[in-house]
């Protein structure tokens, strides 16, 4: 019986240590579990905060280009009223992120922005005169992307059923009307309403197109 014990011995072969650390490790499904959670709650809460801090008003103006937008908008209702109220860059240019779709839009709407920092390091719109010189430009991709979401920017603060029409003026509450009933949104009448009117360059535009 002993020879036959050394013999299997013998002819088993031995097991290297890289075999061992080749071996997986024996984790309990439970284990696993927590520390997946773990990671996920730690990359999600580290993109949230990002997200978050980029959507200051102070990192937006960072850039000096984008301080000329931005004391526009200090000048309009939409920063300074009565009841005192104000909004931030990212409220018309982000907008909140209530669903899982709104936060995928409103990841890709970072991604974009990435444009007007390019636009700074080649220098597109690095002094006030080029920034003027493609406003109209960035306006209508604004304007555009506002149009396709049905103005969900400008909804997130103003609904039709909460407004009181008693208190605007007469051609606010036709043109409201109107816009309910012909299904017209919001930013098709309200260009320029927190920066610099340009809309006259739409048209300026559409008389040189013809020519």
């Amino acid at each position: 019986m002993v020879e036959e014990a050394q013999k299997e011995k013998q002819a088993s072969p031995k097991e290297s240590i890289w075999t061992k650390l080749r071996r997986p490790p024996k984790c309990s499904f439970l284990l696993l579990l927590v520390i997946g959670m773990s990671l996920g709650i730690a990359v999600w809460g580290g993109l949230n905060t990002a997200m978050e801090w980029t959507n200051r008003s102070e990192f937006c103006i960072s850039c000096h280009e984008m301080t000329i937008p931005y004391e526009e908008l200090k000048q309009t209702v939409h920063f300074k009223n009565r009841s005192g109220t104000t909004v931030n860059c990212s409220d018309c240019h982000v907008a909140s992120s209530k669903t899982p779709t709104d936060y995928m839009f409103k990841s890709f709407q970072k991604l974009m922005a990435a444009r007007d920092v390019i636009g700074k390091i080649t220098g597109v719109v690095d002094t006030p005169e080029k920034f003027e010189a493609h406003r109209l430009e960035m306006a209508k991709r604004v304007w555009a992307r506002m149009e396709s979401r049905d103005s969900k920017e400008c909804r997130n603060c103003h609904n039709f059923a909460t407004m009181d029409p008693d208190k605007q003026k007469a051609r606010s509450q036709i043109k409201h009307e109107e816009a309910q009933e012909d299904k017209i949104t919001c930013i098709e009448c309200h260009k320029g309403i927190a920066h610099k009117p340009i809309q006259h360059l739409l048209e300026e535009e559409a008389a040189q197109a013809e020519k």
